[in-house]
């Protein structure tokens, strides 16, 4: 390949990733056109896209974008297909998860195509990790009710003495007594 031609295909796959940080990768092993059309268009309906990539070259752009990838990184050994899209890795991995393992397909992926990992945030993680952290909604969720928790619990504490007193108003206007505290 000329130095030309292989300049122009990294510009190219450095304008398709954009500025993505999440990528899953996957390994292909004879997968026959209708299964690889039908994954692709059932993903790209979620907005998920699929790219077969050469591995120098994806080593190279990923590099580029200042992705800690390593050379000898399993990720890219062997046939290579990228999957990115989504609005987190997590999300990207549960689609692609939900897509291998739905009950409709089975066996059209079956040891044809095998999750290799994925990058996170430009760090390179196992597909299982992947699949366990949150997506940014549930990030967002959890970080705001970490904030809020301290204030809940405050307000909870300045609010019950007060409470309390006037349960026992109520109580005596009722007119019910309440034992005296032993003192």
């Amino acid at each position: 390949m000329s130095k030309l031609v292989k300049n122009m295909q990294i510009t190219a796959l450095k304008n398709e990733l954009g500025d993505t940080r999440d990528f899953v990768f996957m390994g292909i092993n004879k997968l026959d056109n209708d299964a690889n059309g039908m994954l692709r268009s059932r993903l790209r309906k979620k907005k998920i896209r699929l790219r077969v990539v050469k591995n120098s070259l994806a080593r190279k752009v990923m590099g580029d974008l200042g992705m800690s990838v390593k050379g000898d990184s399993p990720l890219f050994t062997g046939m290579t297909i990228i999957a990115f899209g989504g609005s987190s890795v997590s999300e990207l991995s549960r689609e692609v998860e939900s897509e291998l393992k739905n009950p409709k397909n089975a066996g059209t992926y079956k040891d044809k195509l095998v999750l290799k990992g994925a990058l996170a945030d430009g760090q390179p993680v196992s597909f299982e990790q992947a699949l366990k952290m949150p997506t940014r909604a549930e990030a967002v969720a959890r970080v705001v009710s970490l904030i809020l928790s301290p204030a809940a619990r405050i307000a909870s504490q300045l609010k019950a003495p007060g409470a309390n007193l006037a349960s026992q108003i109520k109580s005596l206007s009722e007119g019910k007594e309440t034992p005296a505290a032993a003192g």
